[in-house]
């Protein structure tokens, strides 16, 4: 038995039917819902005896047989022959930095750009259609490159993040590997990028250096993004916003892959900001700002999103997202709460509160050029995120994207966001509780709040999710006119 839409049932429900095939036994599932109409589910059990009386008839029995996997492992050999590694695209504004560095530390990483349809349809192969859009979409993405005979399968690898959490998300390896098996490369290796050691490769290692440089590569993309939709909207030449972005882009990826660039950490930092503070705009617009938070994936990928902040653009808004780090920096900081409230030992909240320092001291430059900055603000502290949160929910919310998303919306309110668009896969569990759970007591919190919640997903109808970010729009507007006439 199974609930529809449930995502953590499409991982185990699969699993389940390749251990009783694979020993030559049985196996039905019955997808349950709300409705009273049973029929459906008396002509599958119906069918079930049927089977089973006819394999007794036939004398066929069970064979059981060993189900454990056997994965395959990227190996040092594999690195020093210079393994081509693919990558699913993410976030552009951050990938584009982070490519670079892999590829300085040795690692053929390739971030696939076919953040495309097919690649959703070639995810819809692959993956159990109740798995959510994110698992969809990634899978997709690689099982689409893999095959398109562009590289040699008996020299790639695969890299994909894994949190560890209860989340659907933190099973995109073992969907990768699923696929993989099923179209006959169970050969390649998944590597699994993880910062809590959950899955180790003896050819792949996050050194010191690596990981400070990718830090360093987030915050030039946070930049770039806090930046870059902030101004766009309003730039007196068209263009010139994306343009300023290229140039910069280049000076950032010098900074993080030369050894010999002229151009410092800080100063990257001070001059992207410096850029865009100096770019011509029109200061006399005024546009309704909204802002996007949601589900991660779904939050920066364009393509999960139907390129939500283009959309925004188009219609006449501002938009502005979230930093990526901050994501991290949430995630970093629970432990203290796992120390105090679920068990978990000191060294959880000691790593916790190193944790959180250490992001903010490699922030330092990006948060002092955007404090002296006339256009930009740099964004809140993570406790004070977490204080925002307190009033909807436990801290303990930490699944997903937990309590941060609901002190995410609540900061932004605070920050002259009153419009936001809650964007989640479609069935996303810990979303159901953080995002639209919360929405209606923040409303009556914040009676200034604009917020609606889109669904994204294979089959979802891009017409309604533009009807009702519409409508959010029209209340912004709307808004934003009453707020001028009253200022005159």
């Amino acid at each position: 038995l199974n609930s529809f839409g449930c995502g953590l049932d499409a991982v185990t429900t699969d699993q389940v039917c390749e251990i009783l095939e694979g020993s030559n036994k049985l196996y039905t599932v019955l997808k349950i819902d709300e409705v009273n109409n049973l029929g459906a589910a008396r002509i599958r059990i119906r069918s079930l005896l049927a089977a089973m009386n006819q394999r007794q008839a036939r004398g066929i029995r069970p064979q059981p047989k060993p189900a454990a996997y056997h994965r395959s492992e990227f190996t040092k050999d594999m690195y020093l022959s210079g393994y081509t590694i693919l990558a699913p695209q993410m976030s552009p504004i951050h990938f584009d930095l982070l490519e670079p560095i892999f590829k300085k530390y040795g690692y053929h990483i390739e971030v696939l750009a076919n953040d495309n349809r097919a690649a959703i349809d070639m995810g819809l192969k692959f993956v159990n259609n109740d798995a959510c859009f994110p698992s969809i979409t990634v899978v997709g993405q690689i099982m689409d490159a893999v095959l398109s005979g562009k590289y040699d399968t008996d020299k790639l690898a695969v890299m994909m993040t894994q949190t560890g959490g209860c989340c659907r998300a933190s099973n995109y390896v073992g969907f990768i590997r699923r696929a993989l098996d099923k179209a006959g490369l169970s050969h390649i290796p998944v590597i699994s990028l993880n910062a809590n050691g959950m899955e180790t490769n003896e050819g792949f290692k996050l050194s010191p250096g690596l990981l400070l440089t990718a830090l360093r590569g987030v915050v030039y993309g946070d930049l770039f993004m806090r930046c870059l939709y902030r101004v766009r909207p309003y730039e007196k030449e068209k263009g010139s916003a994306n343009a300023l972005h290229r140039k910069w882009l280049e000076i950032a990826i010098d900074s993080l892959v030369n050894g010999k660039s002229k151009w410092s950490y800080k100063a990257v930092c001070s001059g992207i900001v410096e850029a865009f503070d100096a770019l011509p705009i029109d200061e006399a617009l005024r546009k309704p700002r909204v802002g996007v938070v949601g589900e991660i994936l779904v939050k920066y990928m364009p393509l999960a999103n139907n390129h939500l902040v283009d959309l925004l653009e188009a219609e006449g808004a501002e938009a502005v997202v979230p930093d990526l780090l901050d994501f991290l920096n949430y995630c970093v900081y629970n432990g203290d709460y796992k120390h105090e409230f679920l068990g978990a030992g000191w060294t959880s909240a000691a790593t916790a509160k190193l944790g959180v320092d250490a992001i903010r001291l490699i922030r330092k430059p990006a948060l002092e050029a955007l404090k002296k900055s006339r256009r930009f603000a740099p964004p809140m502290p993570i406790e004070k995120v977490a204080e925002l949160a307190k009033p909807f929910l436990s801290i303990g919310n930490q699944y997903g994207e937990g309590w941060f998303l609901t002190g995410e919306m609540a900061e932004l309110i605070l920050s002259g966001t009153p419009n936001i668009v809650c964007i989640q896969p479609f069935a996303c569990l810990p979303n159901h509780v953080v995002g639209k759970g919360v929405i209606k007591a923040l409303k009556k919190a914040y009676p200034q709040s604009n917020i609606v919640a889109v669904d994204y997903d294979p089959g979802a109808s891009e017409v309604n999710q533009l009807n009702r970010i519409k409508l959010m729009l029209s209340t912004a507007k709307k808004r934003l006119a009453e707020e001028e006439a009253a200022a005159v």
